[in-house]
This record gives C-alpha cells, structure tokens and sequence, in this order.
C-alpha cells in the first residue's frame, strides 16, 4: 500500500486513451487511402484494415464511411484553421503584410493537406455534415480577413465594406486553390507551381481592393 506521504500515482489526464488512439489510427488509415483511392472506392474493411482492426471494431467509434470522413475533414480543418487566427492576432501587421502571409498560409495549407481539402470540397455537397464543416472554415477565414481589411479605409456597410469583400474573395481563394491543386493533383512538380502561381494571383487580387493609403 502507499504511504501517507507518497500518494498513489494517477493517470495524467492529458495521455491519449486506447480509444482515442483507435480514433486516430482509422482517421490516419482513412487519409492513406484518400492518396491512392476515390472516396467512393475506398471501403471499411479497408480502413479497418489499415488502422489494424476488424470492421466490427471500427464500427464502435464510427456508425459508417462518411462518419469517418466528416471526422478526418473535421481533424484537418482543425489544424488549419489555426493559420486564419494567428494572422489576426499579430496587431503588428500591416494589411497588406497580413494579406499576404494569410494567403501564403493557405497555400501551404494546400500544398501539405491538399487531397483531404479537395475531398471536403467535392463531398460537401453529397454529405451535407462535411459541407457545413467545410463552409464554416471558409467563414472563419472570412471572418479573420474582415479583421484585417478592418484596418484599413474601408466602408463600414455595402457592397465595398470588409464583411463583403472578405467573404468574396475567401470563397473566390478557396475556389481558386481548389482547380489549382485537382489539375495539378498527378503531377507533383506542376501541383507545387500551380499552387505557387494561384497564391501570387490571389494575392493581386486582396492587394488590389484595399484603399489606396493601404
């Protein structure tokens, strides 16, 4: 028994469980087979298979497939999100330098997440879980670059002020890297470039609406 004066050891709360580590060994196998396969070619027994369980046993986390991909779509939004708020929360930022390094994040973003990205895009509108995932991520990139073009000169209401211009040109930069990357998806040289030229294309574009003392 443990003595008064050294009290038994507890279970840092913060240590992944075995469940928690299922979860993610089926997400990490659902995304393997996401680079070789199509959403609909892939199937359970496949990513029970490489997650190193029996379908039976995937079925105690995940009720179906497109369960499992709302959560891997879920996983990487996640992650990528992060870049959207960070830009805001530098207040030292100019706009224009915080305009650029938001879209160079979302290429990169692109460039490291891109198959997943493009998935969520494409299921969206057949699983309707994933399109709400996927829109509230473009929104919340919207939200943060009103933050930024709030900064500037910019008229409060319209067709001109930062809420619309912002949420125009977020969608208008997620439609823009997604044709990017599914052209250039087999090739990964030209993926790379494409990617490289759509930033600096973007880029033109949120630089060319700011007032001109911006």
């Amino acid at each position: 028994m443990p003595s008064a004066e050294t009290p038994p050891r507890r279970r840092r709360r913060d240590a992944p469980t075995k469940g928690d580590l299922r979860e993610k060994a089926i997400l990490d196998a659902a995304e393997e087979l996401l680079e070789v396969e199509s959403f609909d070619g892939i199937t359970v027994e496949a990513i029970a298979r490489g997650a190193g369980i029996a379908r039976n046993a995937l079925y105690f986390y995940f009720a179906s497939k497109q369960e499992v991909f709302t959560a891997l779509v879920r996983r990487t939004v996640a992650e990528i999100s992060e870049d959207a708020t960070s830009v805001v929360a530098d207040a030292q930022l100019a706009p224009r330098e915080a305009i650029v390094r938001a879209v160079r994040n979302t290429e990169r973003s692109w460039a490291a997440h891109g198959r997943i990205m493009s998935a969520a895009v494409e299921l969206g509108a057949v699983i309707p879980e994933i399109g709400v995932v996927w829109a509230s991520t473009v929104e919340r990139y919207a939200a943060a670059m009103t933050e930024i073009l709030d900064r500037t000169d910019m008229p409060a209401d319209g067709p001109g002020s930062a809420p619309e211009v912002a949420r125009a040109l977020c969608w208008m930069t997620e439609r823009t890297f997604y044709r990017a990357y599914v052209e250039g998806a087999h090739v990964e040289g030209v993926r790379g470039a494409a990617l490289t030229h759509v930033g600096d294309v973007c880029i033109g574009i949120w630089l060319a609406v700011l007032p001109a003392a911006d």
